[in-house]
């Protein structure tokens, strides 16, 4: 029954569709590791992420160099 719950709260999460689109070389240190810790490495890759402060967070600290959709 536990299981069946968690399901349900996995399900209605809210999730952002986040494409890098500007690359990291010659920005602070601290971009790049945002970028990193996004799941986004590599030009033009897209990650499927839970939306929550500390990702909007990130995002926000990199905006410029991300593409959001909801």
């Amino acid at each position: 029954m536990a299981q069946a719950k968690t399901k349900k709260a996995d399900a209605s999460k809210k999730m952002l569709t986040v494409k890098q689109i500007g690359s990291p070389i010659g920005r602070q240190e601290d971009q790049e590791q945002t970028l990193v810790g996004l799941g986004l490495n590599k030009m033009h890759r897209t990650k499927q992420l839970e939306d929550t402060p500390a990702v909007r967070g990130m995002i926000y600290k990199v905006r410029h160099l991300v593409e959001v959709a909801e």
